[in-house]
C-alpha cells in the first residue's frame, strides 16, 4: 500500500481531504484557472501554434500531475521557455502553425515525457544534480531576455523572423522598425504598462485578463483589426479529442535533441519551483523521482489529448501558493475554469489582440533575469560570475538548444576541472597547541623546515591523481634539502582507486629516492584496507601510521633526537595500526 501510494500521491491527501482546505484550494484554484486562460493563449502562440492550443495544455497535463506530483503547490500547463524551445526547434522542420508543425509539436510532448518518465522509473534524478546554479541562471536569464525580444513582433505589428539568436533579432529590427503598426504599438505598449502597474497594486490579481478584456473591447468597438491591429479570430470550441500522436522513427530521430532539451529545461524548472515551495511549508517532502514521473505522465498524457509540452510555471505556482493552496484541488479547479472557457467562451476570443498577448508573455519572463544573482557572484565568487555570463552571451548568441548544451557540457566540465585539483593544504601548528592548521590562513602556525604537513581533502582517484604528484613534487621541491618528512593527513581521503594507488607509489618511490620518509595520520579504515591490499602500508612502513599529526610528529621528534636515520620500518609492531574508525 505504501508503493502505491508513493506511486500515486493523491492516495496520500485526497482520502483525508480536509473541509478547511477548501476555501483556499477554491480561491487559488479560481484565480490560477483565470490567469491560464490568457497566458496559455499567449504561450501557444510564442510557440508558433494556434491559441487554442494554449487551452489544451491547460487541461490534461494539470489532471495528470495532480495524480502523481508531490508538491502540493506546484502549478503546471504551457510556460514561455517551453514554448519558446517549440518553436525553435520545431520551426526549423516546419512552418509555424501548419498542421505538420502542430504534429510535431505534440510529438514533442511525447518524446520528452518518455524521458522524463524513464529517468524518474531508473531513479535517475540525481543527474541533475551536475548543473551548476550559476550556469542555470545564465541559461534561464538569456532566455527571458530572447522571449521578450521574440514577442516585438506582437508587439510592434512588424516582420521578424522565427530565431532565437539575438543577433538575427536585432538586425531584423533595425530592418523593420519602420514598419511599426501605431495602434498596435500603443495597445502592447499599453498592455505591458498596466500588466506592470496592477501587479505593483496585487501580484495575485489575474491581470492578463484584467487588461485583454478591455482591450478587446477596445478592437471591437474601433475596428481596430481593420487598422492593421493582429486579432486571434475563430477559436475551436470543446474540449480536446483523444488522437494518438503522429511518431514515426524517422521524426523521432528529428525530434529526439529538442526532446531532450525540453526534459531537461522543464525538469530543473519545476524542481526549483516545487523545492522552494517545499521550503516554504515545510509540512511535506518532494521526491525528485516521482516529479520526474509526474511531469513526464503529464506531457505524455497530454500528448494524446493535443497538448504540447507543459511544466511547472513560476507565476501561477506562486500566486497558487500566495491564495493558500493547500493541496493538488486547486489545479483540478484551475481546469474546471479553462473547460469552462473551451466549451462556452471561445467564440468571444474572436476580438483578443495579439499584442495583449505578447504583453502577457513580456511581463511574465521579466521576472526570470536574474541580475540580482549575477551582482551578487561578482561581488563573491568571480570564478562563478565568469561561469554564468559565459553561459548568458553563448545561449544569446548560440540559441536556446544550443545554450542548454553548452550549459551541460560547462557544468560537467567545471565538476570534473574542480575535482581534478581538489584543494590540498599545507599545516603548521598552532603556537602552545598541538593544533594543526592551514598556513594560509593562519600565518602565525608554525611551518618546521625538516618537515612538510599536508592535507589531501578528496578522494585519490584516476582524476586528480596527475595533480597529487604534482602538486606534492612541487611542495617538495619548494621546502628544499631541509626536509626529512612528509605527514600526510588523510582525514579527508575516502577512498583510492587503482589509478591512485599507482600515483601513490610513484610519488612514495620519488620522495624515498630523496631520503625523505612518509608518515599517514588519521587514515579511516576502508582507506587503510586498500593500502594493505595494494602492498603500499608496508612500502610506508607499518610503524609509520599514526591516529592523529602530533603523534606523528612526537614519533618524527623522538627518531630525530636519537639520530636514527629515517627509512621505512618493516618489522615494527603492529600496534600502532591498530586505530579507531
Amino acid at each position: 500500500m505504501n508503493r502505491l501510494r508513493a506511486f500515486f500521491p493523491i492516495l496520500e491527501w485526497l482520502p483525508h481531504y480536509r473541509a478547511s482546505n477548501l476555501r483556499g484550494d477554491f480561491w487559488a484554484g479560481l484565480t490560477v484557472g483565470i490567469m491560464l486562460i490568457p497566458q496559455g493563449m499567449a504561450y501557444a502562440l510564442l510557440a508558433g501554434l494556434p491559441p487554442i492550443y494554449g487551452l489544451y495544455a491547460g487541461i490534461t497535463p494539470l489532471v495528470v500531475y495532480a495524480i502523481f506530483g508531490t508538491s502540493r503547490q506546484l502549478s503546471v500547463g504551457p510556460v514561455a521557455l517551453a514554448s519558446l524551445l517549440i518553436l525553435t526547434g520545431v520551426g526549423q522542420l516546419a512552418e509555424a502553425g501548419s498542421g505538420q508543425f502542430i504534429a510535431l509539436a505534440i510529438a514533442v510532448s511525447l518524446i520528452a515525457g518518455l524521458m522524463q518518465f524513464l529517468f524518474g522509473i531508473f531513479r535517475l534524478g540525481f543527474l541533475i544534480n551536475f548543473l551548476s546554479h550559476p550556469v542555470l541562471s545564465g541559461f534561464t536569464s538569456a532566455a527571458a531576455v530572447i522571449i521578450i525580444l521574440s514577442q516585438l513582433k506582437n508587439l510592434l505589428g512588424i516582420t521578424m523572423p522565427r530565431t532565437n539568436l539575438i543577433q538575427e533579432i536585432g538586425a531584423a529590427f533595425v530592418h523593420h522598425i519602420h514598419e511599426t503598426n501605431l495602434p498596435t504599438l500603443l495597445l502592447g505598449g499599453g498592455g505591458i504598462l498596466a500588466i506592470a502597474l496592477l501587479k505593483k497594486v496585487n501580484r495575485n490579481l489575474p491581470t492578463g485578463l484584467m487588461v485583454i478584456i478591455p482591450g478587446m473591447l477596445l478592437v471591437w468597438g474601433f475596428g481596430l483589426h481593420h487598422q492593421g491591429v493582429d486579432i486571434v479570430k475563430e477559436a475551436p470550441g470543446g474540449f480536446p479529442s483523444f488522437s494518438l500522436p503522429d511518431l514515426n522513427f524517422a521524426t523521432f530521430r528529428q525530434l529526439l535533441p529538442l526532446g531532450f532539451t525540453i526534459f531537461l529545461v522543464s525538469f530543473i524548472e519545476s524542481l526549483a519551483i516545487a523545492k522552494a515551495l517545499e521550503s516554504r511549508h515545510g509540512d511535506y517532502r518532494i521526491s525528485v523521482n516521482q516529479e520526474l514521473i509526474a511531469l513526464g505522465l503529464s506531457k505524455i498524457g497530454g500528448a494524446f489529448f493535443q497538448s504540447f509540452p507543459t511544466t511547472g510555471s513560476f507565476s501561477r505556482s506562486a500566486v497558487n501558493d500566495e491564495l493558500g493552496a493547500k493541496t493538488q484541488m486547486a489545479s483540478l479547479i484551475a481546469v474546471f475554469w479553462v473547460a469552462l472557457t473551451l466549451i462556452f467562451l471561445t467564440p468571444l476570443l474572436y476580438f483578443m489582440p495579439k499584442a495583449l498577448l505578447g504583453a502577457v508573455v513580456a511581463v511574465a519572463a521579466y521576472p526570470l533575469i536574474n541580475y540580482k544573482e549575477a551582482l551578487r557572484l561578482w561581488r563573491t565568487d568571480r570564478r562563478d560570475f565568469l561561469t554564468l555570463m559565459v553561459t548568458f552571451v553563448l545561449t544569446l548568441t548560440m540559441g536556446i538548444q544550443d545554450g542548454v548544451l553548452a550549459g551541460v557540457l560547462l557544468s560537467l566540465g567545471i565538476v570534473i576541472y574542480r575535482n581534478s585539483r581538489p584543494h590540498m593544504a599545507v599545516l603548521g601548528r598552532l603556537p602552545d597547541s598541538d593544533n594543526y592548521r592551514n598556513l594560509s590562513r593562519f600565518p602565525e602556525a608554525i611551518d618546521q623546515p625538516d618537515m612538510l604537513v599536508v592535507r589531501f581533502d578528496a578522494q585519490l582517484y584516476f582524476g586528480n591523481s596527475a595533480y597529487f604528484t604534482e602538486a606534492f613534487e612541487k611542495m617538495v621541491a619548494d621546502k628544499g634539502a631541509e626536509l626529512k618528512v612528509i605527514i600526510l593527513d588523510a582525514s579527508n581521503m575516502n577512498d583510492i582507486d587503482s589509478t591512485g594507488i599507482d600515483a601513490f607509489n610513484e610519488f612514495l618511490q620519488h620522495i624515498h629516492k630523496q631520503g625523505i620518509d612518509l608518515y599517514i595520520a588519521s587514515a579511516i579504515g576502508p582507506v587503510r584496507d586498500i593500502l594493505f591490499t595494494h602492498g603500499l602500508m608496508q612500502k610506508i612502513g607499518l610503524d609509520h601510521q599514526f591516529l592523529n599529526i602530533p603523534d606523528a610528529v612526537d614519533y618524527f621528534e623522538i627518531q630525530k633526537n636519537q639520530g636514527i636515520i629515517l627509512a621505512p620500518s618493516m618489522d615494527a609492531v603492529q600496534t600502532n595500526v591498530e586505530m579507531e574508525e
